[in-house]
């Protein structure tokens, strides 16, 4: 009996991606769309559609022969409603590798944009006003960068040149990295006071919804800048919106909770506010790492060799 490899990106597309000639596997392709491309009974290693979270767990409940899992994006929170519809032993792996350049980009971008006010310039433009003045900088900044994995350690590589007086690194626990000291989360609250700019890129957990809440947010000094490229569901909305309303705050967002945003909700028009569409890894980066992670992984798979980024495997 044939086993069935899904790829969300088609199979000759994918360049370094094995042939399957002479084994018991077959390429399938699927992105999500309202057919199956066969039996999800035969299925071993499923790729998650990438940016359809509605439909990540929809052919879960049928692949009674998964061995893998492989998710397209840093985050698994969209896929973790169905692990327990699988098989025990199933390996879940996440995209590591994938999104580090474009959510580090989007991150800096975000917060030179917000410091340096470019939305008030773009603003200006439309109005043909000069809105000339003096505008903070990122330079002599303190930058406290919560959730210190890859994309966190990203962001930091790109922090480096803007000659920021100090970058102060906290993850879920405490550790030393060639850049040095890595806080634990339990720490944060003693840091936030001196934080210029906080960056998120924490994943969701349990641990971590809600984590900006308004006693985190109070905590802020005043005229700080929260930038989100982590999850909507890490900062507590209802928080955010009083607390930009007084100006005490501003904040940049490549997430929202709830998201999309609909319109009318008073995120849009809050004052200090910068919002992108959750755009951090949909860039032209996306595609040629996405396709050599796809391309690495079934390799391994095949051969029977350890998979990277294994995140859990199911009991």
């Amino acid at each position: 009996m044939t086993s069935d490899i899904w790829l969300s990106i088609a199979a000759d597309e994918i360049d370094g991606l094995p042939a399957l000639s002479g084994t018991d596997f077959a390429y399938r392709f699927w992105d999500g769309g309202p057919d199956f491309p066969a039996d999800p009974a035969d299925c071993a290693f499923y790729t998650v559609p990438y940016f359809k979270p509605d439909i990540a767990v929809v052919p879960l409940p049928g692949m009674r022969s998964l061995r893998v899992v492989q998710t397209l994006s840093a985050g698994i929170d969209h896929v973790e409603p169905g692990l327990g519809m699988l098989p025990s032993g199933v390996r879940l792996c996440n995209a590591k590798g994938v999104h580090e350049a474009s959510t580090a980009e989007l991150a800096l971008a975000l917060t030179l944009a917000s410091l340096r006010d470019i939305p008030g310039f773009v603003r200006g433009q439309e109005a043909q006003e000069w809105r000339a003045g003096f505008y903070p900088a990122l330079a002599d900044k303190t930058v406290l960068v919560i959730g210190y994995g890859s994309i966190g350690a990203a962001i930091e590589d790109r922090l480096v040149p803007f000659e920021c007086a100090r970058v102060v690194r906290a993850a879920r626990s405490a550790r030393t990295t060639a850049r040095g000291e890595v806080h634990a989360i339990a720490d944060v609250p003693a840091l936030l006071p001196d934080a210029d700019v906080v960056i998120l890129s924490t994943p969701l957990t349990a641990g971590t919804k809600g984590l900006v809440n308004a006693e985190f947010l109070a905590r802020m000094k005043d005229g700080a800048l929260l930038v989100n490229v982590a999850r909507g569901a890490v900062v507590d909305t209802e928080a955010l919106l009083a607390e930009v309303a007084t100006g005490r705050l501003t904040a940049a967002l490549d997430v929202t909770d709830p998201e999309p945003l609909p319109s009318g909700h008073p995120l849009w028009h809050a004052p200090g506010v910068l919002i992108s569409p959750h755009v951090g890894g949909s860039t032209s980066a996306f595609l040629p790492r996405a396709k050599r992670l796809l391309a690495g992984q079934v390799r391994r798979f095949l051969a029977g060799e350890p998979l990277e980024n294994v995140v859990l495997t199911t009991e």
